[in-house]
């Protein structure tokens, strides 16, 4: 065993991990953390055999919540995932979270699923060779007669 969540540091960690070039491990827990509604992490090697967890992001309500896939990098570092509910229409985000220099992480909102027609990007993202993030949503507006979309979206 690597590392067991607590639910103060996530809850259900159900997507695959990803390695960075130094070795540590990223992934998302659906629920627990700071106020319940999921967490980005990471896991770090220590040189005894151990590993150290950290939170790099703890979601709330607003503007993001439940991430139930995995994250991926970009060249530069940056860790991109979805969740399935967001404020105010709990449609689920695309969201972007860029390392500072002090060892926090920012994050940002790519994109906010209205429902027009979209909703709820349960599945992970690609990358293409230009940035690009692409995904799957499992939902629409109710009245679209839409049962999920392919989406791009550019960071």
């Amino acid at each position: 065993m690597i590392h067991s969540f607590n639910s103060g540091d996530g809850n259900n960690p159900s997507a695959g991990l990803i390695f960075d070039s130094a070795g540590n491990l990223y992934g998302t827990t659906i629920s627990g953390g700071i106020i319940g509604f999921g967490v980005v992490f990471k896991l770090k090697p220590n040189s005894d055999g151990t590993w150290t967890e950290r939170s790099l992001h703890s979601f709330a309500n607003h503007p993001a919540a439940f991430p139930f896939a995995g994250v991926i990098f970009d060249a530069a570092g940056n860790l991109y995932g979805t969740t399935v509910n967001s404020s105010p229409v709990d449609g689920g985000t695309v969201f972007k979270m860029t390392p500072n220099l002090n060892g926090s992480w920012a994050f940002s909102v790519l994109h906010l699923f209205h429902g027009n027609p979209a909703l709820h990007p349960f599945g992970g993202l690609v990358r293409d060779k230009a940035g690009n993030l692409y995904g799957t949503t499992a939902d629409c507006a109710s009245g679209t007669g839409c049962q999920g979309v392919v989406y791009e979206v550019t960071p």
